[in-house]
């Protein structure tokens, strides 16, 4: 499918920018996280290639005994991970999306990440794909392998103009769960704005290895201290006044916030959805890095 075409307001990023982005990613996925991203993310099962002689030490129960017998010795059969997988990754765009309180928005952050991510699946020969959605899917490329696929996603991401400004998370993943069969590898790339998701994630995480990078952005959990703030939903376009110069005002928005996000945290361990958090003004390296050898360990 196309890319939508461009549209006012232009959030995309410069033709130089990009080539930047793709430089550092392929390396953070080559230096980094190419071995992390093979050891988390298992092959279906193994598939036999060959059989070879016994030596000793191999374990009696791959003797192949119809080779053996007829070749009048010992030999064991030798497999391989069936490794190829395909990954997907689903990227938020809704206009909530668009916040960011320092030089990075989260939705640059998803951009980034969901580039490392695309490096480091083509790296380990798996196909990689994207959605992009807000309150519908905006725009899906089909997972395939090679370079030039991930150029073709890192254009989708850097370039992305949605043209509708809410979030709707439980129909992209359900198009997710009916355009994709055979299980993959899914990544969901959001801030989590609005409800009535929790179906659509346990019935992918059942169905296939699911991943959910939530994003958010300091100014989020805590207002500076200021004067009176006209807060403003970009999704729906409703607007509150806050007085921040009122300590009692911000401490109750940041008790607000914080009961919040631990509400969320409980409901993903609930349902074991697999969560890496990440905030726009801190490098997502360390946090990703931690989440691979965590699934490594894991499995």
């Amino acid at each position: 499918m196309q890319v939508n075409k461009l549209t006012r307001p232009d959030y995309s990023e410069p033709p130089e920018t990009i080539r930047r982005v793709e430089i550092r990613s392929r390396r953070l996925a080559s230096e980094l996280f190419s071995g992390e991203y093979h050891s988390s993310f298992k092959g279906r099962g193994i598939e036999f290639q060959s059989v070879r002689e016994y030596q000793y030490g191999d374990d009696v129960r791959t003797i192949d005994w119809n080779t053996s017998a007829r070749k009048h010795g010992l030999y064991v059969k030798q497999f391989t991970e069936e490794r190829e997988r395909s990954m997907l990754l689903l990227v938020d765009a809704s206009a909530s999306m668009l916040f960011g309180s320092g030089d990075r928005s989260k939705r640059r952050l998803a951009a980034e990440v969901g580039a490392v991510l695309a490096f480091s699946a083509i790296q380990n020969n798996d196909k990689v794909g994207l959605v992009i959605f807000t309150d519908r899917i905006e725009t899906y490329i089909p997972p395939l392998k090679g370079r030039r696929q991930v150029q073709l996603i890192l254009e989708a991401l850097f370039r992305m103009q949605p043209q509708h400004r809410k979030t709707d998370i439980d129909a992209a993943l359900s198009f997710v769960i009916h355009t994709r069969r055979r299980q993959s590898i899914v990544f969901l790339l959001s801030d989590l704005q609005g409800g009535g998701y929790e179906r659509g994630m346990k019935l992918l995480n059942a169905r296939h290895d699911f991943v959910l990078i939530h994003i958010s952005d300091p100014l989020e959990r805590e207002l500076p201290r200021t004067g009176l703030l006209d807060l403003e939903d970009p999704e729906t376009g409703s607007r509150i006044t806050i007085d921040a110069g009122s300590p009692y005002a911000l401490e109750r928005f940041r008790n607000g916030q914080l009961t919040q996000s631990g509400d969320l945290r409980q409901k993903l361990m609930r349902m074991k959805i697999d969560t890496v958090s990440l905030e726009t003004g801190r490098s997502f390296i360390g946090e990703l890095n931690t989440f691979f050898r965590y699934r490594e360990r894991r499995y």
